[in-house]
């Protein structure tokens, strides 16, 4: 299976395609071939542009070619919160999670 098969799959199986906003990010990384892909719907990616995108991809990468998976994990996942918080800031009190926040091993 290649990677964006299953990129796609995944963002199927968790829905990404069924919230709102269209704003469902996706970090998908797969260890054991050292690679990893970050989706980001239509309504996020209209905002933000490919250039964000690829300064996340950056930063991913140049944590993890020194080793460094959980900051570079933390650093990518915040540059992500930073732009949706930005671009889709809470409704407060009417807000809801659209899709699941745990970390999916499947």
């Amino acid at each position: 299976v290649e990677l964006g098969d299953a990129v796609r799959v995944v963002e199927r199986r968790l829905g990404m395609e069924h919230t709102a906003d269209r704003n469902g990010v996706l970090i998908f990384l797969v260890p054991s071939r050292r690679r990893f892909a970050i989706l980001g719907d239509t309504g996020i990616h209209q905002k933000v542009g490919q250039a964000f995108w690829n300064d996340v991809s950056a930063c991913l990468s140049s944590h993890f070619r020194r080793g460094a998976f959980t900051e570079g994990l933390v650093e990518g996942i915040r540059m992500v919160g930073e732009s949706l918080a930005t671009h889709f800031p809470s409704a407060g009190e009417a807000d809801r999670n659209e899709l699941p926040e745990d970390v999916d091993f499947q």
